[in-house]
């Protein structure tokens, strides 16, 4: 009786332990592949639904606002924002490069546009002069876009204070106070959504990207909270959440500059990411980005790590060799 109840208990116990890792795997699967879910109902939605809103400006009105709207993702959003009729409020730290973006913005797809002068390194005095500009403009879409990377990996203590204070105001401070801003009037009007752009180095601690990594784990956590926050206002909240793409940002590494497979144009990814918007709350913007992204979450969190300093070493090595440059590790 003792051998026929000890063979019940096992027998109990592994069908439990079977149970759980069905259940856990299911779990994991879900919580990777919600976004492409979310953009596949989204997709046939019309078929089923057609009375509800189908386009960006029926959804959230005629006026996008985007920070670093100047160059690198934030300027591809503009264009592919007014492209989908969208008028778009581009602001940016140089009058220049403003004036020009919305100059040519304005030829390709007849919209409106207007820019806003902003260094956001400058932190809270800034923001009035912002919410000043802005008065009298219906905001459907935010895309907090704007952020600032070292210039190369480093440690941290090599890393200039002006930086570090510069990715603190930018990464944390403009996502925060550009969405205080625009929350209320979007409350007001029933509709709204704030794309904020995280990264992939959030992921894990990183290593030689300590306090960029760490601006980006905000952004993601800001992002997940503020959207339950806001669903009962039909407000949203997307966190787009990128690898390494080309952008001015990588230009430390000759080898993520010449772009692959895995390391999209900015032109590729941002289309890509554009296409997600209204359809899933967090995505990483890109399918070679998502595979990746699913797989980099099958390790552990501290072997990421291990593998993020290994990352960072490398990408560090790799600059200051091109500088001519010889530092010790």
């Amino acid at each position: 009786m003792l051998n026929f109840n000890m063979i019940a208990l096992i027998q109990l116990s592994s069908v439990v332990v079977y149970l759980a890792g069905i259940v856990a795997l299911a779990l994991f699967i879900y919580d990777n592949f919600i976004s492409v879910l979310s953009i596949i109902r989204a997709v046939l939605q019309p078929y089923f639904q057609p009375q509800l809103p189908q386009t960006l400006v029926d959804k959230y009105g005629k006026w996008a606002v985007v920070t670093g709207a100047t160059d690198g993702i934030g300027k591809e959003y503009c264009k592919e924002l007014a492209k989908q009729g969208l008028n778009v409020v581009l602001i940016s730290r140089t009058k220049a490069k403003l004036v020009e973006v919305c100059n040519q913005i304005e030829a390709e797809h007849k919209v409106k546009t207007k820019w806003i002068a902003a260094d956001f390194s400058k932190g809270k005095e800034i923001y009035g002069h912002i919410e000043n500009e802005l008065a009298g403009i219906p905001v459907g879409i935010l895309v907090n876009n704007v952020g600032k990377m070292y210039d190369y990996p480093d440690s941290v203590e090599n890393v200039p204070q002006e930086t570090l204070w510069d990715i603190i105001n930018i990464n944390i401070g403009a996502i925060t106070m550009m969405s205080h801003m625009v929350i209320p009037q979007m409350k007001k009007q029933g509709k709204g959504i704030i794309v904020n752009i995280s990264s992939g180095s959030e992921l894990q601690a990183t290593p030689y990207m300590a306090v960029y990594s760490a601006s980006k784990r905000f952004a993601r956590t800001f992002s997940l909270a503020i959207q339950r926050e806001l669903a009962e206002h039909n407000v949203e909240v997307q966190c787009v959440t990128p690898l390494f793409v080309v952008t001015k940002m990588n230009q430390y590494s000759d080898t993520v500059m010449q772009g692959s497979l895995l390391v999209p144009s900015v032109t590729a990814y941002t289309r890509s990411s554009v296409f997600t918007l209204g359809k899933s709350n967090e995505t990483t913007g890109y399918w070679s980005h998502g595979l990746q992204y699913f797989f980099m979450k099958l390790v552990p969190e501290r072997l990421r790590t291990r593998i993020g300093l290994q990352m960072g070493k490398k990408l560090r090595q790799e600059y200051l060799q091109s500088q001519g440059k010889s530092k010790a590790m």
